[in-house]
């Protein structure tokens, strides 16, 4: 029998910690992978989840647990994908370390990604962003720290981790104002800010001298806000603006349709694929092919340099008597 504690406790302080010094979010998101899977499986093997074997997380029950996600937890392909990509990654961990358990480990990177329907990115318009920046009451704390961060979100498409953990140190103001940022695979990024959001960010930390707070946009504690926190006050105030501009009440608006809503701006706005990229710190230059395809406004952009095609209507003719007699027969 081989013990599974010992091999995923070696997984995340030995192969993700010192080997592959994994970011907290990737590590978070393994450490929920498989606290959903051991608890599947300690109800399914009615066995406490530190005297599994290694033997009893075999093909089937990884299967089983990956419909569980989708019938019971109502997980998206996506999400299911995310979760067994985190247990492939362990498991391809141990393929040299257990040599004797070859064929359960093949077993399970078999089992395969399931695909997705591929839909277009919400974004918002330029008036539908102006009407959700100027929604938040600005005579209340919350209310200017809520506006300044929605500002700075939709003209930088920072990701929401990245905001709400966003510190003093990382802005610059004077010429050439910006934001620097250790982003997703540790990548460090430099995003310009634009004078008014400059201005914007210059104001909110008057306001906050004094305090202990080192995040630009803190909580009433002074706290970093959670992303649920941020979640929740950005549909409050998409709610807000959708009694003045009714095309927002058809759309669902979350921090990451902010992000969206940077990136094609820039790109109605004529910025070079290679140059958004850069900006919100893709990994591929692919990935930003989805906001090419969700713009309208450049496809009718498009249509507008095309020429007119020179064909005309043909002139009707009428059939001929005999041939209609013998359809109608």
């Amino acid at each position: 029998m081989t013990p599974i504690a010992p091999l995923l406790q070696a997984f995340f302080t030995d192969r993700l910690a010192k080997q592959r010094r994994a970011s907290p979010h990737t590590t978070a998101a393994y450490r929920d992978a498989f606290s959903l899977l051991l608890r599947f499986a300690e109800e399914t093997r009615s066995k406490t989840a530190a005297n599994l074997d290694l033997d009893e997380l075999d093909a089937p029950l990884i299967g089983a647990f990956l419909d569980q996600l989708e019938s019971d937890r109502k997980n998206a392909p996506r999400t299911r994908n995310a979760r067994l990509a985190a247990i492939r990654s362990f498991y391809r961990y141990l393929a040299p370390l257990v040599p004797q358990r070859a064929e359960l480990v093949q077993r399970v990177l078999a089992i395969p990604q399931k695909r997705w329907d591929h839909r277009l990115v919400d974004y918002l318009t330029l008036p539908e962003a102006n009407t959700l920046i100027g929604a938040p009451d600005r005579s209340t704390w919350t209310g200017r720290r809520d506006h300044c961060l929605l500002l700075f979100a939709i003209q930088t498409g920072l990701r929401v981790s990245e905001i709400r953990t966003l510190s003093v140190e990382q802005l610059e103001f004077g010429t050439g104002a910006h934001v620097r940022v250790l982003g997703k695979g540790r990548k460090e990024r430099i995003v310009p800010l634009t004078r008014q959001t400059a201005e914007a960010l210059r104001r909110w930390l008057r306001e906050q001298e004094g305090q202990l707070s080192k995040v630009v946009f803190p909580s009433r504690r002074g706290s970093p806000l959670s992303r649920d926190a941020v979640e929740r006050l950005v549909r409050k105030h998409a709610d807000r603006a959708a009694e003045a501009c009714h095309s927002l009440a058809k759309k669902r608006i979350s921090p990451h349709v902010l992000r969206h809503t940077a990136a094609v701006l820039l790109l109605q706005a004529g910025v070079d694929r290679a140059v958004i990229a850069l900006w919100l710190g893709h990994e591929s230059l692919e990935t930003t092919q989805m906001y090419l395809e969700a713009d309208l406004a450049t496809k009718e952009a498009a249509l507008a340099k095309l020429t007119p095609f020179n064909s005309q209507l043909p002139r009707f003719k009428a059939d001929d008597r005999l041939l209609a007699f013998l359809r109608e027969l």
